[in-house]
């Protein structure tokens, strides 16, 4: 398999925006409105206020109509106009207040600027009040931090209607992000010459789902844990992609994977465990893989510090920085179980990461 001169023909009449490289990186531009915390409170109430609709909807308002669709208080709106203005987020000319062009281009993204003030703001405190912890002792953190209480896997086994929401919360977080993140998956792999994905831990299926949105031959099932599946088809059901994808329930550490599949994906599962479990689950997923089948992990790698500050939004992903590996760590795993044609590519998003690919060789079962 690979890219071949078959499979060449195929992403370019799948994939005709390939060329385009770069534009799926779009997204990014979010983190400039959410640099630090005043920034992100700010905005956030605005969101609330519904100050943010009014403008989109009205295009412009003044003063006066704004108060009335907030129904505060003219000293704290204007407060918060100002502070919204100075993070470039309002313009205004001659008393009518209109949102600025480049945040107007950020709202094309709006759903991912709200995941990440909603999720940033979750963990704060495990930042604000932890930070320390987490320097100190790792294993200490993580029986106090409120963010492994977010994502609380023990709760997605057994329905109760607590379970469900927590789960749908966190979830509804985590999807946002895979529904950018796949694209800039889908443009550095070719997915053309595949006819049947897994998904390990593949979460709502959204994933997939932006596979087999643009390749309409292929068909994908997502293994996850039971109340995971069960949020996943409500995602994904009402999609025309619905009928090519299934779920199966189970626990990728302890369960059997299903088998029938030529490319396996592991899409940012790994940097949950630690690295006995993480060489588990890319075990299990090399003896589940077809013969001459494809490996493909998607994961974040260390952060790579530069001089520029990092961004308010970036706070939940601080707090994981013990869990995101160096990539040799998964090549190595991958040349012990004798995997070949093994490649690695570096991506520049918020925090750095890396799409790896092996082939399982045909003579091993």
């Amino acid at each position: 398999m690979g890219i071949s001169e078959t499979g060449a023909a195929t992403m370019a009449v799948s994939n005709p925006d390939r060329h385009n490289q770069g534009k799926e990186l779009d997204y990014l531009c979010v983190d400039s409105f959410i640099k630090n915390i005043i920034d992100a409170r700010v905005l956030q109430t605005a969101f609330e206020l519904q100050i943010i609709d009014a403008l989109i909807e009205n295009q412009s308002c003044n003063f006066d109509d704004l108060k009335k669709e907030s129904g505060g208080d003219s000293r704290g709106l204007r407060f918060l106009l100002d502070l919204l203005m100075t993070n470039q987020v309002l313009e205004e000319y001659r008393g009518e207040i209109t949102l600025s062009q480049q945040f107007t281009n950020a709202l094309k993204y709006r759903d991912l600027l709200e995941a990440k003030l909603e999720f940033a703001g979750l963990v704060l405190p495990d930042f604000t009040d932890l930070f320390t912890t987490l320097v100190q002792s790792p294993e200490r953190f993580a029986r106090n931090a409120r963010i492994f209480e977010l994502f609380g896997y023990h709760r997605c086994f057994d329905y109760t209607p607590e379970n469900f929401e927590q789960t749908k919360r966190w979830m509804r977080i985590t999807t946002t992000f895979t529904k950018y993140e796949a694209q800039v998956c889908l443009r550095r792999h070719d997915f053309g010459p595949y006819q049947h994905i897994l998904d390990v831990g593949g979460n709502s299926g959204e994933f997939v789902l932006q596979i087999c949105r643009e390749y309409p031959t292929l068909s994908a099932t997502v293994f996850d844990l039971p109340l995971v599946c069960d949020i996943g088809r409500e995602h994904i059901h009402s999609e025309p992609e619905a009928d090519r994808i299934a779920f199966i329930k189970g626990d990728a550490l302890r369960d059997p994977l299903p088998r029938g599949f030529d490319l396996i994906a592991l899409k940012s599962i790994l940097h949950d465990w630690p690295e006995k479990e993480a060489g588990l689950l890319i075990a299990n997923a090399a003896k589940s893989l077809d013969p001459g089948g494809t490996l493909l992990i998607f994961e974040r790698g260390p952060f790579a510090m530069g001089n520029t500050p990092l961004p308010y939004s970036m706070i939940p992903f601080l707090l994981f920085f013990n869990s995101f590996r160096s990539p040799i760590t998964y090549e190595e795993r991958l040349e012990d179980l004798n995997f070949l044609d093994i490649k690695k590519e570096k991506i520049d998003l918020e925090t750095p990461f890396y799409l790896i690919t092996a082939k399982k060789p045909l003579d091993q079962p």
